[in-house]
Formats: C-alpha cells, structure tokens, sequence
C-alpha cells in the first residue's frame, strides 16, 4: 500500500489524473484545488462543467479549512453515519472554481478508508472523486466494468482493491447554512 500512496501522491503533485479505488466505487481524481486538472476530468469523463463532482477530504479539520461556515449538525452526521454520506456545504473557498456548482456549494465526504486517509493526509488537499466512467455511461462497479479508453486517458492507475465489488453510492445530503437539511440520495 505505501508504494501505491507514492505513486499516487506524486501523480497528484504533478497535476495528473488518477483512477482509483474509493470507500465507495473507483473513482476519477485530481488535486481538488488544480483548475487545469479538473478541467481534464470534464475532458476524459465527458461531464459538463455544470455537472457537480465530489470531493474527499481526510478530516473534520481539512473540510474547516475549505468550508467555512460548516453547519453544527454535520459533525453528529459525519461521527455516526456507517456508511459512507456525502455531505454538500455553501460557500467552499480555495478549490478550483470549476467545481463549485452553480449555487457555489460543494460535495464533500470523509472516507473511512485508509488508503485514501493516508493519501490524502500526505496530499495535504482534497481530491476530486467522480465515478470512473463517460459520463451517461454505465457506473462500474468493479474495476473490470472501467472502460478501457478511459483507462488509457489517465495518468495513473491504482493497483489496488482491483476485484473489490462496490455495493452502494454514498448517500447525498444538502446542509444550507441556516441549518436546513436536505436528503438527495439515500
């Protein structure tokens, strides 16, 4: 795994593309704060820069860090919450702009998973992690099920969890500032 973590972070410090393996399916990313990165996921996955992407962060204080104002009940979410949730705040500041969605909001989750927590403690900064596939296309859920053009469009591969079997996306939750809460996926 420390290779893998390696490998990895060096692809991410150069402003490259990664597919990987996520605490819920495999995953396209980048440094979440690379504007020309990001640009290259829309490219690769087809998405339209309206389409939202998440992002994984390692910790309650890296999501302070880029979130601003995080609402009092997102803590109780994040520490009793099994699965894996994504939560999306208002206001994200520092990430690259073409991943703020038009209401200037941002999809976060924090893994449970070590290979990403140790990852991306030593990134220092959140990673993009949308579904490894064209966009429309069918969501893999293994890694044979990646199209293979895909694969060839990346810069690195994560050797890793490669017959690992997805069960579920993560649920989707909208915090508003004032406290509103919003169930999107359950």
């Amino acid at each position: 795994m420390q290779q893998e973590i390696q490998n990895t972070l060096e692809t991410l410090e150069e402003g490259k593309i990664i597919i990987y393996p996520t605490d819920t399916i495999w995953g396209i990313g980048c440094d979440a704060t690379n504007f020309e990165a990001v640009e290259k996921i829309y490219n690769i996955s087809q998405r339209k820069e309206t389409d939202s992407m998440i992002i994984l962060m390692d910790s309650i204080q890296m999501l302070h860090k880029y979130i601003p104002e995080v609402p009092e009940v997102a803590y109780d979410i994040i520490e009793q919450s099994e699965d894996p949730i994504t939560i999306i705040y208002d206001n994200p500041r520092g990430l690259a702009k073409n991943l703020i969605a038009q209401d200037n909001s941002i999809a976060v989750r924090i893994p449970k998973d070590e290979f990403l927590l140790k990852l991306i403690h030593k990134f220092r900064k959140p990673i993009v992690a949308t579904t490894a596939n064209v966009y429309g296309d069918k969501i893999p859920m293994y890694y044979s099920e990646i199209n293979p053009n895909l694969l060839n469009q990346v810069d690195y591969v994560v050797n890793l969890e490669r017959e690992k079997v997805a069960t579920k996306l993560s649920s989707i939750i909208k915090l508003k500032s004032n406290g509103q809460v919003f169930i999107l996926r359950k």
